[in-house]
């Protein structure tokens, strides 16, 4: 059994080895890559990324990034298209075959099918004298020069080099689309992005009540709306105007300088200046703006009308943070 020390030098070793492998990828890159890029854009169809072993767990990944940044792709077993999933492969789809030797029986098999088909092939090979290499249309090349592993036999710095080219092609098709935000929150509306990217201040505020008083109201009336509403404060109104907020912090302050509670109203102990959020801002703005200003609570306007309060608690709640 090796000590904690000897594990975590492994470890370290493996990652040392691994960062250097993908640091000699940006040497490695040519013409190909975007004249690769240029294709994908310029193809009316998607990307087929296949792959064999552990190379088809990487074609996976890829297809995933892909179609998450607006680049429909399908992946495509090597081993399986050989017996009926050929039929993925549209007229004009661009196909990626991704192989650290470029030599399998699969790619070998597969690779003058797809040619026969007039699609064009974009190569992921860490071996430029194999058959894939040698077939395909435009190379990316992933060699590295040792796996992390210790007999360098288990696909280690060979598949993170195949990962980091397939992110590189997803990120500069990425830009080349001027890929936005919202346009990526179109493909990722569930789970805690879905919510950073699309849920609204006014999703969350308009599940709460919201507490107001007048700015001649007595202080009595400002502890029952707040106890009430249970948000921890107040917007002051006078009349339809907004015109400040009291909150729980506003009252202790209150009590502590000795005033009398019956001689004090609602605008002698209000903040003047509160911050306040547009209703249409993103529930994640609002979290920004409470963290910036170390508050808890932000007034909620819609064409500068009050319309409620929004918590920091029911953020988290959302479980944006």
């Amino acid at each position: 059994m090796k000590s904690f020390s000897q594990i975590l030098d492994i470890a370290k070793s493996v990652i040392r080895l691994e960062s250097v492998s993908i640091a000699e990828l940006s040497d490695k890159l040519n013409d190909d890559f975007a004249k690769a890029v240029e294709l994908i854009l310029s193809s009316n169809g998607r990307v087929i990324v296949a792959g064999v072993g552990k190379s088809a767990n990487i074609a996976t990944k890829i297809v995933a990034t892909f179609n998450s940044t607006g680049q429909p792709a399908v992946f495509l077993h090597a081993g399986d298209a050989i017996h009926g999933d050929l039929g993925n492969i549209q007229e004009n789809d661009v196909v990626i075959c991704i192989s650290k030797s470029g030599n399998t029986s699969e790619i070998k098999y597969l690779l003058p099918l797809i040619k026969n088909m007039g699609n064009k092939i974009v190569a992921i090979c860490g071996n430029n004298d194999s058959y894939l290499a040698k077939e395909a249309d435009f190379v990316l090349d992933a060699t590295v020069k040792k796996e992390a592993c210790p007999n360098n036999l288990a696909p280690t710095s060979s598949t993170t080099a195949q990962l980091v080219l397939g992110d590189a092609l997803a990120i500069c098709l990425l830009e080349c689309k001027n890929f936005t935000d919202k346009d990526f929150a179109r493909f990722h509306p569930g789970g805690v992005l879905g919510k950073k990217l699309f849920l609204k201040v006014n999703d969350i505020a308009k599940n709460n009540e919201a507490p107001f008083v007048q700015s001649h109201e007595n202080i009595k009336n400002v502890i029952i709306e707040i106890s009430r509403k249970r948000l921890g404060a107040t917007a002051v109104l006078d009349g339809k105007k907004l015109v400040g907020i009291i909150t729980d912090g506003d009252l202790r302050r209150m009590l502590e300088k000795g005033k009398k509670i019956e001689e004090v109203l609602a605008k002698d102990i209000m903040n003047k200046n509160p911050k306040m959020i547009n209703a249409s801002e993103l529930a994640i703005e609002a979290l920004k703006m409470m963290e910036q200003n170390n508050i808890s609570q932000l007034l909620v306007v819609e064409k500068e009308n009050y319309i409620g309060i929004i918590h920091i608690h029911d953020i988290l709640k959302e479980g944006i943070a």
